[in-house]
């Protein structure tokens, strides 16, 4: 049964609350420097390398419909997928190491997320001003100004997430095709649909949602602090030396005070792009931007006091304890990512770049020919990885006698090509009983180090 109105007060809080838009201060310093260079070289990357080329076609294309990857001077097929897997498994353990060493630095220099808002501050700060006059404007009534840094902010968003959109699509389809159909009004619909739909989620996730996706949809906020430990290098505030902390005058003694060296300015939450207040320990909000860091130091290099109030540190340091870099889960996930790492490079560069496929025709299970010949069809598919054709020679072996018809000479593919041919394999009925083992080769004529082995099976009739 409900309270009386009477008894539940006026000061009783709402259950739903919008969030409150944050307004990141802007500030200089070491971190902060990182943080834009960080930003700036991946931003980079992103936008320039599908307009890189080698040997006549884009560097890094990700072709679906033809189902090949292109990186440099590699094509990758379906059947390269564990290595796929090994990227993934890598990033994981990498995600782990660095977390376990150095806490979110991932997220505060290297995710998408944090770069993508990154850019679109910058252009908010460009058009709108300070925070203080970014605050201002959104108090003031619509005028004549406000519309035209309003509207300029908007015309640099949609423009970039648009420029994004377009970018992304270019890593699956030729993105210089892809600009002279957008020119000419000649776009497909799926590619016109992902284009606008990643860059209305850039223009969303970087322009609005911003810290709402740290906070709220990106599971590795919940799970951070299984990777965490005492000797995990987080971004802590000192409250040893910090409290009790108070205003006072440059020149005061904060001894004779009675206070701490936090002069509660605010200005690290003032800083923080998701308005925590770093005073009141770790919260799993925290990106591990350190913006925090720069603004305490700058305020303390001004008061004259030690830098450092708010630092990266461990839990055991602000103990007073020793901190153990070097700990046992850190030499697991080094030698993982060392011999995951290796294993990779080893097998990319002894890489065959041919692959063999044997489809054995099941419509019959033998052919009894004159001669007590016992004949197999299978249709055999030769995928040259390779950038530049090549020709091929094509055997089998398993059976005393057993040879191959419906391959005469040489076998020419096409650089990145595939080739499909109808064989038929023949052995004497006396050399085969039952069911046998045979192997088809395919050697390059160009090189015999390019070959690949593929087993099947002849099936024969049975002894009587």
């Amino acid at each position: 049964m409900a309270a009386p109105a009477e008894k539940r007060g006026p000061e009783a809080a709402p259950m739903y609350e919008s969030a409150e838009k944050i307004y990141p201060r802007e500030i200089g310093g070491r971190f902060a420097n990182l943080s834009r260079l960080a930003t700036t070289v991946l931003l980079g990357l992103y936008y320039v390398v599908p307009w890189l080329t080698w040997d006549d076609r884009q560097a890094i294309l990700f072709d679906l419909p033809a189902r090949k990857f292109y990186l440099l001077g590699l094509i990758l097929w379906p059947q390269d997928f564990p290595y796929l897997a090994m990227l993934l498994i890598l990033a994981a353990l990498s995600l782990f190491f660095f977390t376990a060493l150095g806490g979110r630095l991932w997220c505060g220099f290297a995710c998408p997320q944090t770069v993508w808002t990154e850019a679109f501050i910058w252009m908010e700060q460009w058009t709108e001003g300070t925070r203080s006059q970014r605050m201002k404007l959104d108090k003031a009534p619509w005028s004549l100004d406000k519309l035209r840094r309003k509207a300029s902010k908007q015309l640099l968003w949609v423009t970039f997430s648009l420029w994004t959109g377009f970018t992304f699509v270019g890593y699956f389809t030729p993105i210089r095709q892809f600009g002279l159909d957008i020119l000419a009004a000649n776009v497909g619909g799926w590619t016109l649909f992902w284009s606008l739909f990643y860059s209305f989620a850039t223009y969303g996730n970087a322009g609005y949602m911003r810290e709402q996706v740290c906070k709220y949809m990106c599971p590795y906020a919940r799970f951070q602090s299984a990777m965490f430990d005492k000797d995990t290098l987080i971004i802590s505030y000192d409250a040893k030396r910090g409290e009790p902390r108070g205003g006072r005058k440059r020149s005061a003694d904060p001894k004779a005070l009675g206070l701490g060296d936090c002069i509660d300015c605010t200005l690290c939450v003032q800083v923080c792009p998701t308005g925590i207040d770093i005073r009141k320990g770790l919260q799993y909000e925290c990106i591990a931007c350190a913006a925090c860091i720069d603004a305490c130091d700058s305020v303390m290099d001004r008061m004259n006091y030690p830098r450092g109030l708010v630092r990266y540190t461990t839990e055991h340091a602000m103990s007073g304890e020793s901190t153990h870099v070097l700990r046992p889960r850190i030499f697991v996930y080094a030698t993982l990512l060392t011999i995951l790492i290796g294993a990779l490079i080893t097998s990319m560069a002894t890489r065959t770049p041919v692959i063999l496929d044997v489809i054995r025709d099941r419509n019959a299970l033998y052919r009894e020919l004159p001669g007590g010949l016992i004949e197999n069809a299978y249709t055999l598919k030769i995928i040259n990885q390779s950038d530049h054709p090549r020709d091929f020679t094509l055997s089998v072996a398993g059976i005393p006698g057993i040879v191959l018809d419906g391959v005469e000479g040489k076998v020419t593919v096409a650089g990145g090509g595939v080739r499909a041919l109808p064989v038929r394999a023949r052995a004497k009925r006396d050399a085969v009983q039952g069911v046998a083992a045979i192997t088809f080769t395919a050697v390059a004529t160009d090189d015999e180090r390019v070959a690949r082995t593929e087993d099947s099976r002849f099936v024969g009739p049975m002894s009587r």
